[in-house]
């Protein structure tokens, strides 16, 4: 016998607005060279790619976990009352600026969301998915305008196949590195990265000095610069460096 508990509702605390717009300048390969000098070893998410080329994001993680199916815990049917659906209830939690991130267990025979749920997450003002596995109905998806980051899509459904959604807003797995939720996610062409939220003021803060000397990198190396005096900054360097800094504060 099945006993359905009413399924909780859990939501995360969110960032402020100005830590969001600092971190927005910060790409996802700056982002996980910084984590790292800061500890944290591995911030990627394995395997998850854009499908949105060009599109990148920056915002808080309503986290959703799937697990492999089993009779006791999902039988034949249970899924006939569409408020049983827990990843409904991460949809109902979004808010402007949030992302959805998916332990799908890397299964891309199970598609976790379909082109209307994204719909009501982009009319919600959701920034985009990230997820351990697929959606379906891509060739609606991809227009809406969110950001997706996958391992693939497919025709089935989320149950149809190996799996069912079962907890949302804990702990998960999301290509292979721990997202909790709340953490802050930057995703863009190379991947997607996870951002401890207790660490997130420091990345900022590192983030935006590290983007400050790349510009001015960048632009030494345009102009025929040597690569061993500006990438990475020599002595010589960064006391021209901080002069140019001066002159375009």
């Amino acid at each position: 016998m099945i006993i359905k508990t009413p399924i909780p509702k859990i939501d995360i605390e969110r960032p402020s607005p100005d830590l969001i717009k600092r971190l927005e300048g910060i790409g996802s390969a700056m982002a996980s060279g910084e984590l790292r000098k800061l500890g944290i070893k591995i911030s990627v998410l394995d395997g998850v790619k854009s499908f949105t080329p060009g599109k990148t994001v920056v915002g808080p993680a309503i986290t959703l976990q799937y697990l492999p199916k089993r009779e006791d815990q999902y039988p034949e049917g249970e899924y006939r009352d569409p408020e049983a659906q827990v990843h409904r209830h991460a949809l109902y939690h979004a808010q402007a600026g949030d992302i959805i991130v998916v332990d799908g267990r890397g299964e891309v025979s199970s598609g976790v969301f379909g082109d209307m749920m994204l719909t009501y997450l982009k009319g919600r003002g959701g920034l985009g998915v990230i997820i351990d596995g697929a959606i379906r109905d891509y060739g609606g998806a991809k227009d809406l305008g969110l950001g997706l980051w996958l391992k693939g899509v497919t025709p089935y459904s989320h149950t149809q196949t190996v799996q069912f959604p079962y907890a949302y807003n804990v702990p998960i797995d999301c290509g292979g590195t721990l997202v909790m939720p709340g953490d802050i996610m930057i995703a863009d062409d190379d991947g997607a990265v996870v951002v401890p939220k207790q660490l997130a003021e420091q990345l900022a803060d590192a983030g935006n000095e590290h983007a400050e000397w790349e510009e001015f990198t960048r632009i030494k190396l345009s102009e025929g610069g040597d690569l061993r005096k500006y990438y990475p900054l020599s002595d010589e360097g960064r006391a021209e460096y901080e002069e140019w800094k001066k002159s375009n504060d």
